[in-house]
């Protein structure tokens, strides 16, 4: 009995006696709301531990050798399909949409609806790769030529009036797809930069009559990670008058997201400023829309983390014993 008698000494709990304990109205209904408040503290508390927040850290971009994906969604309401073309060039100068370039056009009438698709394994301009094979030729081929350029001008006639007829029509064109480039830095744009320079001006009767008013629905480096935010997303610029080359200035952040499963997302995320420089009547460039992009040095890791399970029981020990004590202090004042 000396050992029990020990124990209820050092018992921290006083209790009253049963016969000066008295049951009150008011003395449940402060229970009833101790308790109410008790278990939603509880239930936010449980959800503020389960919930993950996330750390970043800097560091240098040691990548080598990777490449860097674009992706495009772009409308273009004013310009048909059949005068588009990408081209992507790199630092070196080489351009780089043919290396697995996935690439669809979808034909839009006035309204916005689709017509027709079209699919493209590269949109670069034709031009360059006519030149190149040009320099080759043996140009004392005099017959050849005369074939060549013949077919030529027929060609050139019925793309002259298809596209004058989808222009009249009101068609514009939606581009989309990827573009896989090395990761140095460059620019792709979207442009007629891939017509002939006579057809171009037999169609548009100059420059300055191409409108290359466009509306981004999507322009990513790379698969998207939780709370990322793409600032070219939703951009819509209709041009009313002189017409214009847009420029984007793009400088992308290597960035790499760690889910709390361990697994690792590596993308990108980007700024942008952006320039816009009108054509007049005289100008003999041709209208575009640029998209001119440079990596930064250093790459952001995202990691997500979660609560220890520690931290989680210290703050509901003290919100469910600080509503305790409050409740028995509102009891005690009623």
């Amino acid at each position: 009995m000396g050992l029990m008698q020990a124990l209820k000494s050092l018992d921290a709990f006083p209790r009253a006696e049963e016969h000066l304990l008295q049951k009150t109205k008011s003395g449940a209904f402060v229970s009833i709301v101790g308790l109410v408040i008790m278990a939603t503290l509880f239930f936010h508390e449980l959800t503020y531990y389960l919930s993950t927040f996330t750390v970043h850290q800097m560091e240098v971009d040691l990548k080598r050798g990777e490449t860097l994906p674009i992706n495009i969604n772009m409308t273009f309401p004013s310009l048909p399909c059949d005068v588009l073309s990408v081209d992507a060039i790199d630092m070196s100068g080489k351009h780089e949409v043919d290396l697995d370039t996935n690439i669809w056009k979808l034909r839009l009438n006035s309204d916005g609806h689709i017509i027709g698709t079209e699919y493209l394994s590269d949109l670069v301009e034709k031009e360059h790769a006519a030149h190149a094979h040009d320099d080759h030729k043996d140009h004392h081929e005099e017959s050849d030529h005369k074939i060549e350029l013949h077919s030529f001008d027929k060609d050139a006639e019925n793309m002259i009036k298809k596209v004058k007829q989808a222009l009249a029509n009101g068609e514009g064109c939606r581009v989309y797809g990827i573009l896989d480039v090395q990761r140095v830095a460059g620019n792709f744009h979207i442009s007629v930069h891939g017509l002939n320079i006579f057809v171009a001006q037999m169609i548009f009767e100059g420059s300055s009559h191409v409108n290359v008013s466009h509306i981004i629905h999507d322009l990513s480096f790379g698969p998207k990670y939780p709370g990322i935010h793409n600032p070219l997303d939703g951009t819509m610029r209709i041009l009313r008058g002189a017409s214009g080359s847009f420029r984007y200035y793009i400088k992308i952040v290597p960035t790499e997201y760690k889910y709390i499963s361990k697994e690792v997302l590596p993308t990108n995320q980007f700024s942008v400023t952006e320039y816009f420089s009108p054509i007049n009547e005289f100008d003999r460039k041709w209208p575009a829309v640029y998209f001119l992009y440079d990596l930064s040095p250093i790459t952001v890791t995202i990691r997500e983390e979660r609560r220890s399970f520690l931290h989680f029981i210290t703050r509901l020990c003290a919100v469910l014993g600080g509503t305790f004590a409050l409740t028995g202090m509102l009891d005690s004042w009623m």
